[in-house]
């Protein structure tokens, strides 16, 4: 669906931290730059959050230049001491455990709707243009080589943490930053290091090694957006050291002031009252949640929080959503035109203001149920869907479960139960019995039949 925005689009740029009129360096070809999936474990619920915002920022981008003059990308990350370290401990080649992991991801795009990217670059196709820009840097006194390393020198970069607001000092005392005795200064990061013969490693004028993390996603973006461009996005965490360390060694690379004009992150996700970490052993994994739970659900959910704060996600908040998207899906038509409500435009234009959005999408379902005919109040309901993202997902379709599935669902039914989660467990028993399955509890265990 085409449409064309008539308003300002306002965005919160980190790099300064006031919401500003977005303006881009050519309206013919706006460049939107997205922190992808390090591919070492199953993607969560906190990967997809900045999938489903960045899409709804793409949509809107599209829908104000015209579909041909937005280059999105979004990289994959597919060589990292992460990656190494889990394929070692599953006993996988490290090949196999990416391809599998990226299958996955894209597995959970599709389900979310979300959009391809014009280009989604991997860090191992890119590595001569790493290996350039660390030359570069070298030759400029940027970097220095130690111990098989290159480091980059943090103290040659005067402006260094203006997108985090905060002094050397400070970031480092927030952030984990890798002491070594090699370092000049503890801030200094890593542009190459060494690998070991099991290591992977590419062949360099510094030796054989493999790059840094932070030099990975400045190369592929000046690969696809040049040296300057509109916009780079990510989660918040990445602020420091991750996006900070970009601007540094890119803008020393390319003797430029700025690297990207407005940084976009989104907040974290938190679930059922507490941060989600692997510590807590509380993460949240997507193909657990799309077993259980409508795509479209899940989406509306994400949505239901402005991206820049955190989201408390929880069973409550996905029958909440699951509640509301199914009172939708008898009004989904297709659209004879692509008029879109002002009011929902207008929030969205506000800095990505889905909460508001959703709810004059709500005002219009509405009044729409007090008069189906009414053509452009329909068109206004679906056209809004449209440019959500939310309407492939409505149809009515039974989930493929096969006999391991539903077994599966009733181990973490059983599960469920036996933690006093009924919640949860009732949602499993409402979730087969919606695809045609009927538990019946037995003194031997549960057994199932289909309808």
């Amino acid at each position: 669906i085409s449409i064309k925005m008539t308003q300002d689009i306002f965005l919160t740029n980190s790099l300064g931290g006031k919401k500003e009129k977005f303006v881009p360096i050519d309206k013919k070809s706006v460049g939107m730059y997205v922190c992808g999936p390090t591919v070492y474990d199953d993607p969560h619920i906190g990967n997809a959050r900045p999938l489903v915002v960045f899409d709804i920022l793409f949509r809107i981008l599209k829908n104000t230049y015209g579909d041909k003059s937005v280059n999105y990308i979004r990289n994959i990350t597919d060589v990292d001491d992460k990656i190494n370290k889990r394929a070692l401990e599953l006993g996988l080649s490290i090949n196999s455990l990416c391809e599998t992991t990226i299958n996955d991801f894209h597995d959970d795009c599709r389900a979310l709707n979300v959009s391809s990217p014009d280009v989604e670059p991997r860090a191992t196709e890119h590595i001569s243009d790493m290996i350039e820009i660390i030359e570069t840097l070298l030759a400029r006194d940027h970097a220095y080589e130690t111990s098989g390393h290159v480091l980059f020198s943090v103290l040659t970069m005067p402006e260094y943490g203006k997108l985090s607001g905060r002094s050397l000092r400070e970031m480092i005392a927030g952030a984990r930053v890798d002491i070594a005795p090699y370092k000049k200064d503890p801030a200094d990061f890593v542009l190459w290091k060494p690998s070991t013969p099991e290591q992977p490693g590419w062949d360099s004028p510094f030796g054989r090694g493999r790059p840094g993390w932070h030099i990975e996603c400045s190369a592929m973006a000046k690969k696809y957006l040049g040296k300057e461009f509109d916009i780079h996005a990510g989660g918040l965490d990445l602020i420091f050291p991750h996006h900070e360390n970009e601007i540094a060694q890119s803008c020393c690379n390319n003797s430029t002031k700025n690297f990207a004009n407005y940084w976009l992150h989104n907040g974290f996700i938190n679930f059922e009252g507490e941060k989600m970490s692997k510590s807590l052993g509380n993460i949240t994994i997507m193909n657990d949640l799309l077993t259980l739970h409508n795509p479209i659900s899940i989406k509306y959910a994400i949505l239901t929080t402005h991206y820049r704060q955190p989201i408390d996600f929880s069973n409550e908040l996905l029958k909440y959503s699951s509640n509301i998207v199914s009172k939708w899906r008898d009004f989904i038509k297709k659209s004879t035109n692509n008029h879109l409500d002002q009011d929902f435009l207008k929030a969205l234009e506000d800095d990505l203001n889905t909460p508001q959005a959703l709810m004059r999408l709500q005002q219009i379902f509405n009044d729409l149920k007090k008069a189906p005919e009414d053509l452009e109040l329909s068109n206004y309901f679906n056209n809004g869907l449209s440019l959500l993202g939310l309407v492939p997902h409505f149809q009515k379709t039974e989930l493929s479960l096969d006999n391991d599935d539903i077994e599966n669902m009733i181990a973490r039914r059983a599960d469920a139960k036996s933690n006093k989660n009924f919640e949860l467990a009732d949602q499993i028993r409402e979730e087969l019995l919606q695809n045609g399955i009927i538990l019946e509890d037995t003194k031997s265990g549960t057994k199932w039949k289909k309808t």
